[in-house]
């Protein structure tokens, strides 16, 4: 994956304003309805969070067993002094994760915001990692910007403008998963937000 990030795009890159712009939008109750409909976490659950960010939806996920792995060093540290003891954070990618985890496995993986960062091939590659990690009857969770036919123009403006380079129609999104899993639920939503967007959900088995 290679972005570079100019002008107000970075911005972002820093902890305290990234969090600031999800909170405006809306995110905490994006979050919330990931939680609710599609991770349901039980107590003891163990959940791998790829492209944590600042980890804010372990908020959301009291009693599970939680390890977050992000690229950016300064959104573990924010992660790390927000949430201390209830999580593992690891600055890296999937691949970095510490030796006894990669022989572990998970309940549930997320990959919310990640995948419209990444190329076709760093998808399939993520996928494929994923799905050796997970336990027997766990999920791939996923949220990204969708486009589709007929959305508003401020959506697609919206999404355009988005750091990540590759959003995709449900149907780009569905085709990758679908070359690593072979279960795959998908679900369009506009709801989530607190202006016009569209969200793709996949939940992956």
């Amino acid at each position: 994956m290679s972005e570079v990030h100019r002008g107000v795009r970075s911005l972002l890159t820093h902890a305290r304003n990234y969090d600031f712009v999800q909170g405006f939008l809306g995110a905490e109750y994006v979050r919330k309805v990931l939680v609710r409909d599609y991770i349901r976490p039980r107590p003891g659950m163990s959940i791998l969070d790829v492209g944590c960010g600042t980890a804010t939806i372990l908020a959301h996920l009291p009693g599970v067993k939680y390890l977050g792995i992000d690229r950016n060093s300064l959104y573990i540290d924010a992660a790390r002094a927000q949430f201390g003891s209830r999580g593992t954070f690891v600055c890296g990618d999937v691949n970095d994760a510490p030796p006894e985890v990669k022989s572990d496995t998970f309940d549930c993986i997320l990959a919310i915001g990640l995948l419209h960062h990444l190329e076709d091939h760093e998808v399939c590659g993520l996928m494929a990692a994923g799905r050796k990690l997970l336990a027997p009857g766990g999920r791939l969770v996923t949220l990204d910007p969708c486009y589709r036919d007929g959305q508003s123009w401020f959506a697609r403006f919206l999404i355009d403008q988005d750091r990540g380079q590759n959003p995709r129609t449900e149907a780009g999104y569905s085709v990758l998963a679908g070359s690593v899993f072979e279960k795959v639920q998908v679900t369009l939503r506009e709801d989530l937000l607190r202006v016009p967007y569209t969200h793709l959900v996949m939940t992956c088995s």
